[in-house]
């Protein structure tokens, strides 16, 4: 059954074909929706275009990290006459040497950095694309347990994470009022580029499969599921929550 038939979504934040976003595109693709893909820069535009164009969708740049290139987005998405049904936030950035250590060895800057890109870009995504919302919209980001408890070498992006899933509140409750929803998905170590710039990320992986409910480590296609769940008809009422994909580690104490 195709639950998104008719929905157009944007996906941002994929950097290649082991990306938890690209996952999440073809989820959607196979169940009827739209697609419009981001990319970041020249780096991935070609690849990012060739995946659109697997999934019968569109790409276009966008830089987060400017006002111009939000409103050039948005324009981008107005000159094609359509209303965002979906919008999956996958952004997020801090310096490797950020993601090893000590936490509190974190620069000003790149503390600066780390929450500018992986947490207030959700914000202005939601301010600049408000407008183009349609009515009922899903919004949701990518989040993880470190934002909850402290994990080694995670460090400055656990507090970038917190500050995301207290964002979604927040903005639960301003786009609540236009009936959009706003929900996080907490994913469990995934191999992707991203992750492996945390250290000791391999002792990460072992650790979740042995210890969770499900005795394995989540995978990309298990968020990408979720994904069309929340971005559905089947998930109306679910707002400002984090939805844990993670084999069940979340639950499990000491052992």
């Amino acid at each position: 059954m195709a639950l998104l038939s008719g929905k157009t979504a944007l996906v941002s934040g994929i950097a290649n074909r082991w990306s938890i976003a690209y996952a999440i595109a073809r989820a959607f693709h196979a169940h009827g929706a739209n697609l419009i893909l981001t990319y970041e820069g020249e780096r991935t535009q070609p690849e990012v275009e060739k995946m659109a164009a697997e999934c019968g969708g569109v790409a276009t740049m966008c830089d987060v990290s400017t006002d111009e290139s939000l409103a050039a987005l948005r324009a981008f998405i107005d000159k094609r006459g359509v209303k965002l049904d979906a919008l999956v936030h996958s952004i997020a950035f801090a310096r490797k040497e950020e993601l090893a250590g000590k936490f509190y060895a974190t620069s000003r800057d790149g503390f600066a950095l780390a929450l500018g890109v992986s947490a207030y870009s959700l914000v202005a995504l939601c301010r600049e694309l408000a407008p183009v919302f349609a009515p009922n919209a899903s919004v949701m980001t990518m989040t993880y347990l470190g934002s909850v408890r402290a994990v080694s070498n995670y460090n400055v992006m656990g507090v970038a994470k917190a500050a995301l899933e207290a964002s979604v509140r927040y903005l639960s409750v301003d786009l609540g009022e236009s009936g959009i929803r706003v929900n996080a998905i907490s994913a469990g170590p995934i191999k992707t580029a991203s992750a492996r710039a945390v250290s000791g990320f391999t002792s990460i992986l072992g650790d979740v499969a042995a210890k969770s409910p499900l005795r394995r480590n989540a995978v990309a296609d298990d968020v990408a599921n979720a994904a069309v769940f929340l971005a559905s008809d089947l998930s109306t009422a679910i707002t400002g929550h984090v939805l844990y994909v993670d084999a069940g580690y979340n639950v499990v104490g000491i052992s």
